[in-house]
């Protein structure tokens, strides 16, 4: 069997972002030789997204580069509704950091750059995110992936926990009387 051959059956669904294209010099004995580098988002748009960079002395050549890596590394997101996602969660890497919060029906993405192209590919149709610290794309993108994969769906949790899911989302519990209380209802 060749290798590839299932990638490529599967990859026919994917959805892929360049975020962006930087050009890179080698300095040798006759001058400079320039390549270039391409970040790429890859997803599915039904909760699955991964991310490459990819190299070559041609444009399109470091794009399919990046794009089939990306397609081969890519990590399951949980999603509520299939819109958003379940809690807010906090991602670093290097000097960024990126805040990532669920929004309601309607919202939109609100994200700037490389944060909107993951959650683009990812299938997110409504969420609020804020960066701070560097801007530098790669980061942004890595810091982005960090805080997603920090993301538990209910169920994972429940499970986790020994609890019913129920339990976990929709109630809580006022501890200093033990009364459980629906979150849409104030207490007087």
């Amino acid at each position: 069997m060749a290798r590839g051959k299932k990638n490529d059956k599967e990859g026919d669904d994917l959805l892929d972002k360049l975020v962006g294209i930087n050009r890179v010099s080698k300095v040798v004995k006759g001058g400079r030789r320039f390549g270039f580098a391409a970040l790429v988002v890859a997803g599915d748009a039904k909760g699955q997204v991964g991310f490459a960079s990819g190299k070559a002395k041609e444009v399109p050549e470091a794009i399919k580069k990046a794009t089939d890596k990306a397609k081969k590394e890519m990590i399951r997101v949980p999603l509520r509704d299939g819109r958003t996602v379940h809690h807010d969660v906090i991602g670093y890497h290097g000097a960024s950091k990126v805040l990532v919060r669920s929004a309601p029906a309607g919202t939109g993405i609100i994200a700037g750059g490389p944060m909107r192209a993951v959650f683009e590919t990812l299938g997110v149709q409504d969420v609020v995110t804020k960066s701070q610290g560097s801007a530098n794309p790669y980061n942004m993108v890595r810091a982005t992936f960090d805080a997603l994969s920090n993301l538990q769906s209910p169920r994972g949790v429940a499970s986790r926990r020994g609890l019913k899911v129920s339990s976990v989302v929709g109630k809580k519990t006022d501890k200093t009387t033990d009364k459980t209380t629906d979150k849409n209802t104030a207490e007087v």
